[in-house]
Protein backbone atom coordinates (compact mmCIF):
# COMPACT_ATOMS: atom_id res chain seq x y z
CA UNK A 1 0.00 0.00 0.00
CA UNK A 2 1.39 3.39 -1.00
CA UNK A 3 0.93 6.32 1.35
CA UNK A 4 -0.31 9.54 -0.20
CA UNK A 5 1.98 12.48 0.47
CA UNK A 6 1.16 16.13 0.03
CA UNK A 7 3.51 18.19 -2.10
CA UNK A 8 4.69 19.98 1.04
CA UNK A 9 5.49 16.69 2.79
CA UNK A 10 7.37 15.47 -0.27
CA UNK A 11 9.38 18.70 -0.42
CA UNK A 12 10.31 18.28 3.27
CA UNK A 13 11.39 14.70 2.62
CA UNK A 14 13.57 15.72 -0.32
CA UNK A 15 15.11 18.64 1.59
CA UNK A 16 15.92 16.25 4.45
CA UNK A 17 17.73 13.92 2.02
CA UNK A 18 19.67 16.87 0.59
CA UNK A 19 20.65 17.99 4.09
CA UNK A 20 21.56 14.46 5.17
CA UNK A 21 23.83 14.08 2.13
CA UNK A 22 25.46 17.46 2.83
CA UNK A 23 24.02 19.25 -0.19
CA UNK A 24 25.10 22.89 -0.49
CA UNK A 25 22.82 25.93 -0.97
CA UNK A 26 19.45 24.17 -1.03
CA UNK A 27 16.85 26.44 -2.62
CA UNK A 28 13.14 25.89 -3.26
CA UNK A 29 11.53 27.98 -6.01
CA UNK A 30 7.74 28.08 -6.11
CA UNK A 31 6.90 28.49 -9.81
CA UNK A 32 3.16 27.83 -9.55
CA UNK A 33 1.42 30.15 -11.96
CA UNK A 34 4.66 30.81 -13.84
CA UNK A 35 5.12 27.39 -15.42
CA UNK A 36 2.95 24.76 -17.05
CA UNK A 37 5.44 21.91 -16.54
CA UNK A 38 6.08 22.01 -12.77
CA UNK A 39 5.14 23.79 -9.55
CA UNK A 40 8.49 23.74 -7.77
CA UNK A 41 12.21 23.55 -8.39
CA UNK A 42 14.51 22.31 -5.67
CA UNK A 43 18.11 23.24 -6.45
CA UNK A 44 21.18 21.96 -4.66
CA UNK A 45 24.91 21.98 -5.27
CA UNK A 46 27.13 18.93 -4.83
CA UNK A 47 30.80 19.44 -4.05
CA UNK A 48 32.00 16.70 -6.42
CA UNK A 49 30.71 14.02 -8.82
CA UNK A 50 30.63 11.32 -6.12
CA UNK A 51 28.41 13.49 -3.93
CA UNK A 52 26.23 14.37 -6.93
CA UNK A 53 25.65 10.67 -7.64
CA UNK A 54 25.07 9.93 -3.95
CA UNK A 55 22.44 12.66 -3.64
CA UNK A 56 20.53 11.48 -6.72
CA UNK A 57 20.75 7.82 -5.62
CA UNK A 58 19.47 8.66 -2.13
CA UNK A 59 16.57 10.73 -3.48
CA UNK A 60 15.57 7.77 -5.64
CA UNK A 61 16.01 5.27 -2.78
CA UNK A 62 13.91 7.31 -0.32
CA UNK A 63 11.15 7.96 -2.84
CA UNK A 64 10.91 4.30 -3.86
CA UNK A 65 10.49 3.44 -0.16
CA UNK A 66 7.30 5.52 -0.12
CA UNK A 67 6.03 4.27 -3.47
CA UNK A 68 7.08 7.20 -5.64
CA UNK A 69 9.14 6.78 -8.76
CA UNK A 70 10.66 9.73 -10.62
CA UNK A 71 9.01 10.41 -13.99
CA UNK A 72 12.43 10.94 -15.50
CA UNK A 73 16.07 11.44 -14.55
CA UNK A 74 18.18 13.40 -17.00
CA UNK A 75 21.92 13.97 -17.07
CA UNK A 76 24.92 12.07 -15.82
CA UNK A 77 27.32 12.85 -13.01
CA UNK A 78 30.08 13.70 -15.49
CA UNK A 79 27.79 16.39 -16.95
CA UNK A 80 27.67 17.85 -13.41
CA UNK A 81 23.91 18.49 -13.58
CA UNK A 82 21.28 15.84 -12.94
CA UNK A 83 17.58 16.68 -13.11
CA UNK A 84 15.12 14.47 -11.22
CA UNK A 85 11.58 14.98 -12.55
CA UNK A 86 8.87 14.19 -10.00
CA UNK A 87 6.07 15.80 -11.96
CA UNK A 88 5.11 18.83 -9.88
CA UNK A 89 8.62 18.96 -8.35
CA UNK A 90 11.87 19.11 -10.28
CA UNK A 91 15.09 18.54 -8.35
CA UNK A 92 18.23 19.99 -9.94
CA UNK A 93 21.50 18.62 -8.53
CA UNK A 94 24.39 20.72 -9.79
CA UNK A 95 28.14 20.87 -9.63
CA UNK A 96 29.47 24.29 -8.53
CA UNK A 97 30.33 25.56 -12.01
CA UNK A 98 27.06 24.39 -13.55
CA UNK A 99 24.98 26.07 -10.85
CA UNK A 100 26.78 29.34 -11.53
CA UNK A 101 26.55 28.93 -15.30
CA UNK A 102 22.82 28.18 -15.55
CA UNK A 103 21.64 30.41 -12.65
CA UNK A 104 18.18 28.85 -12.35
CA UNK A 105 17.33 31.11 -9.40
CA UNK A 106 17.90 34.22 -11.52
CA UNK A 107 15.92 32.87 -14.47
CA UNK A 108 12.95 32.04 -12.21
CA UNK A 109 13.31 35.01 -9.85
CA UNK A 110 9.60 35.82 -10.25
CA UNK A 111 8.92 32.70 -8.17
CA UNK A 112 8.90 32.61 -4.38
CA UNK A 113 12.40 31.53 -3.31
CA UNK A 114 13.04 29.75 -0.02
CA UNK A 115 16.58 28.97 1.08
CA UNK A 116 17.33 26.02 3.34
CA UNK A 117 20.49 26.12 5.42
CA UNK A 118 22.11 22.82 6.26
CA UNK A 119 20.90 21.60 9.62
CA UNK A 120 23.59 21.47 12.29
Amino acid sequence: MTEKFTTEELIKKIVKVLNDKKGIDIVLIDIRGLSSFADYFINVTAGNTRQLETIVDEIHKQLVKIGISPSNVEGKSNSRWILVDLGDIIVNVFGNEEREKYQIEKIWNDGLITEYNREA
